[in-house]
């Protein structure tokens, strides 16, 4: 038997309330070294909120995450290295409009690693190619389509040479044209080892990319399987529910 890669992302006992809303329900959940693991579920089901609560976008009422071995800081420069390790691709690009696309992903290694320019440049230069958008790194974002944003913005993260990666709908505020090419470029990434959290609604890249789908409803955890297990024979009703809205046979 393999040993199996060592944990990289724990929670344990995570609870989260928005006033009334119970939005995590005791969520125990661990991603190995190299995992890609895709979140799936209803809207409302919690799947975004778990993401933010990995770096600490939100903060949880109750329980513990650790990142390779290491609690959650609660603030200051610990969470800022912290989030250095946690690379995090939102629904909406987030770039900096008034900064060419070189500049967005050269600033996190400048500012928070101490990377000088010409480095940081370079390295740029190399992952936006790894995208596929190097002719565009003079450009302003707003020249950019949805989808070379989107992927301008995975280059950004991975300019952190984060120790894990973290996708919330990155494909959600995407025309259709546009998805497949963000994919790709995600799909790409899962092949060489990145570890990833992706929340998505695309279930191709779940059956094509993941190691693991977690299928939460109602702020839990319902079913965890591998992806042919999952699509093909799910044992809760409420996946067999949700699947059959949204698969077409």
């Amino acid at each position: 038997m393999e040993e199996p890669a060592p944990a990289l992302v724990e929670l344990k006992g995570v609870n989260k309330h928005f006033g009334d809303l119970h939005v995590l329900r005791d969520i125990d959940l661990t991603v190995h070294k190299g995992e890609v693991l895709v979140v799936i579920g209803p809207s409302g089901s919690g799947k975004s909120t778990l993401c933010r609560a990995i770096n600490r976008l939100e903060t949880i009422d109750t329980g513990t995450i650790t990142i390779d071995g290491s609690p959650l800081p609660a603030e200051g420069r610990s969470l800022a290295r912290l989030r250095a390790d946690v690379g995090m691709v939102f629904q909406s690009f987030n770039l900096f409009a008034h900064k060419t696309v070189l500049d967005n992903v050269t600033l996190g290694p400048r500012k928070a690693r101490g990377t000088p320019k010409k480095d940081a440049e370079e390295a740029a230069l190399t992952l936006l190619r790894r995208v596929g958008v190097e002719n565009q790194a003079r450009k302003m974002p707003a020249q950019l389509s949805g989808g070379q944003q989107q992927r301008v913005a995975i280059a950004r993260a991975l300019a952190m040479q984060p120790k894990v990666m973290l996708f919330d709908e990155p494909t959600s505020a995407l025309d259709p044209e546009m998805v497949q090419e963000v994919l790709d470029v995600m799909v790409a990434l899962a092949k060489e080892g990145m570890t990833m959290i992706v929340v998505t609604h695309e279930m191709g890249f779940a059956r094509k990319a993941a190691d693991r789908v977690v299928f939460m409803a109602d702020g839990q955890i319902v079913e965890e399987a591998d992806p042919d297990t999952f699509f093909t024979a799910p044992t809760s009703s409420r996946a067999k529910d949700f699947l059959s809205k949204i698969l077409v046979h």
